[in-house]
């Protein structure tokens, strides 16, 4: 059912073992899985917010980080508006590939996709890649940029929210047009002027402007 204003489709990309699976299901789930299994492929979840009283389905793509599954996966960053871009803050190595994954991703989607650098597991003592490179990165690629932990939790919904807010600001100001089916965006059946009412707070969570 497309009960939405707005449906964005998000991918998270990033080296096997840099926490995209838990990233994924912390903020869909609320929970952490110790001894998390390498995705196979894909894996997807899905969540619904509110921001500026319009109802955003969120559809979000995890993606294998090994090179043998890379053909399945890049037909997942087709069609996408927004990408996560992780890396482990205690392997170097995954912070030092950042820029070929955005290579990858910009080759199979959309010139409007917006990225978010994420350095994940901020809650480990033994660092590799200081805050400071991180945000020095983002600069480098023009994207915002956060640390998370997955397993605590820490940052994870403000970093799906940040991106959430990011795409509706550039539809709202024209730079996106969401109905080209190249964008990643899917308009619901929701009149667009309609008050978002009644939504269980279990389900769909708000966001502050």
């Amino acid at each position: 059912m497309n009960n939405y204003h707005y449906l964005f489709k998000f991918i998270i990309v990033g080296e096997s073992n840099v926490g995209k699976s838990c990233l994924l299901l912390q903020y869909t789930e609320g929970r952490f899985q110790v001894g998390y299994d390498a995705t196979i492929g894909v894996e997807y979840g899905s969540k619904e917010v509110i921001y500026d009283d319009k109802l955003i389905k969120l559809q979000l793509w995890d993606t294998a980080g090994q090179e043998s599954f890379r053909s399945i996966t890049r037909a997942y960053y087709r069609g996408s508006i927004g990408c996560f871009l992780v890396y482990d803050i205690t392997r170097r190595i995954t912070f030092d590939r950042i820029q070929t994954w955005v290579k990858d991703v910009k080759q199979d989607t959309n010139n409007r996709i917006e990225f978010l650098l994420v350095g994940n597991k901020c809650d480990l003592k033994d660092r590799k890649v200081s805050y400071d490179e991180g945000k020095q990165l983002s600069i480098q690629l023009g994207c915002q940029f956060q640390e998370t932990s997955a397993k605590t939790g820490e940052n994870v919904e403000f970093i799906f929210e940040s991106l959430t807010k990011k795409i509706y600001q550039n539809i709202k100001s024209n730079q996106i047009d969401p109905h080209d089916p190249n964008h990643g965006i899917k308009i619901g059946k929701i009149a667009e002027n309609e008050k978002v009412t009644e939504i269980p707070h279990q389900k769909k969570r708000s966001i502050c402007c």
